[in-house]
């Protein structure tokens, strides 16, 4: 065998020895840049932009009502430190999507046991804000739950996935039990809206999985037993139910939210110019949607959804033709969280939902709650990386959908196995 190695030359610099199959950190960052969804980061990116000057206008209402006596705050105040949580959380993002999937997946696994870990303590140190239990503090103050959740959707998404190499593994009852914990947890806080969430990814993910319909039929039917007893028993869930039926009050912060959004118009007050949003409480948080279609009109809050459904849509058709099973778990699940978020939000605005006191994520201002939504779509799109040289011979969601034969898939070793049906 003939060698292949260079002679050495005398005064000349030689390469520094790479061991075989490692590669430089500008391969690693080309490679990054061929596989990674482009028109999802952009999409991302514009709706962070959009969030950030509507954060500006917020911000002198949300100032203005925390001022006091001793203190008068600057009315850009919430502005200045979202730009500083915004490059925080841009660079979380980008970071977490340079991983490779099975280094997602273990990332995503670990966050889900230690965010699940900090959740049974959050009932017994945590911080009481608004007669609410979330908060934790470790340096920081944060709230386990919402680091939990692209957690939570690794974690069930891995779960699940194991049926591809044993179709006797009882992954439905695993899944359900994992659920269930969280939801107790959740509502000790208490947290109605989180619970949905989390219960909502859930459900996205064993339809997927294809899961018998009838115990899921089941279990959603023990679901709504437990909806209707929360009702009961859960004095804050209850009155917000029974103001958003009641249709509230001229004084109820969603009354006041819809005032606001409808107050612009078509084309809005203009920025800088509204004037309902200075009694608006939360209107740099809950009700920025209120916000933007005061001053920027119920134009600009139309291109705000449009947004969410463009990005949405994007990572269904990147999973169109997916053939990991788990990497399709992992992102219908982490795009719910987004898209459910988004729209609970949104019809909390327009007073078509229950007041849940729930951010717009990517557009309203947040400390750790927006480094959390933008690990979520690091999460997204690392496990959404794809070698665009190689076609896959799947339809992976598609199928799941009833788009066409059922195909092999694999799971996350990348081991073809047929789906077997239970």
């Amino acid at each position: 065998m003939t060698s292949t190695m260079q002679p050495y030359v005398p005064g000349k610099r030689q390469p520094a020895h790479m061991p075989k199959g490692k590669l430089s950190r500008w391969s690693e960052l080309k490679i990054w840049w061929r596989e990674i969804d482009r028109v999802l980061l952009l999409l991302v990116l514009l709706l962070m932009g959009l969030g950030t000057v509507a954060v500006a206008a917020a911000s002198p209402a949300s100032a203005d009502r925390l001022s006091t006596a001793s203190q008068t705050l600057d009315p850009l105040y919430f502005f200045y430190r979202h730009l500083a949580w915004q490059v925080l959380a841009i660079g979380t993002m980008l970071g977490i999507s340079m991983l490779a999937r099975e280094n997602a997946r273990r990332f995503g696994l670990l966050l889900a046991a230690g965010m699940t870990g900090l959740l049974f303590l959050v009932p017994l140190v945590g911080a009481e804000i608004n007669g609410a239990r979330r908060w934790i503090n470790l340096g920081m103050q944060f709230q386990p739950s919402e680091f939990l959740k692209p957690g939570f959707a690794i974690a069930t998404a891995w779960i699940l996935s194991w049926r591809m190499r044993d179709p006797n593994m009882p992954v439905a009852g695993i899944a359900t039990a994992y659920v269930a914990l969280i939801a107790a947890l959740m509502m000790m806080q208490p947290d109605f809206g989180g619970t949905i969430l989390f219960a909502g990814v859930w459900f996205v993910a064993m339809v997927l999985a294809g899961i018998d319909m009838k115990r899921l039929g089941a279990v959603i039917g023990g679901v709504l037993v437990a909806l209707t007893a929360t009702y009961f028993l859960y004095d804050n869930a209850r009155h917000r139910i029974d103001s958003f039926i009641g249709g509230g009050t001229a004084y109820d912060q969603v009354d006041l939210g819809a005032r606001t959004l409808t107050a612009g118009g078509w084309l809005g007050a203009g920025y800088g110019l509204g004037i309902r949003k200075m009694s608006l409480p939360e209107a740099h948080t809950d009700y920025i949607f209120s916000v933007i279609g005061e001053e920027f009109g119920l134009i600009a809050c139309a291109l705000i959804v449009l947004l969410y459904l463009a990005i949405v849509g994007r990572v269904l058709m990147r999973l169109i033709d997916e053939e990991d099973l788990f990497a399709l778990l992992a992102g219908a699940g982490l795009i719910a969280l987004l898209g459910g978020q988004a729209f609970i939000n949104i019809l909390v605005n327009l007073q078509l939902f229950p007041s849940k006191g729930m951010t717009l994520p990517l557009v309203s201002y947040g400390g750790s709650s927006t480094i959390a939504v933008c690990l979520t779509l690091g999460l997204l799109l690392a496990v959404t990386r794809r070698n665009p040289f190689l076609k896959s011979r799947t339809k992976g969601l598609g199928d799941r959908l009833g788009f066409g034969q059922m195909a092999p898939m694999q799971d996350h070793t990348g081991s073809a196995r047929r789906e077997i049906h239970p």
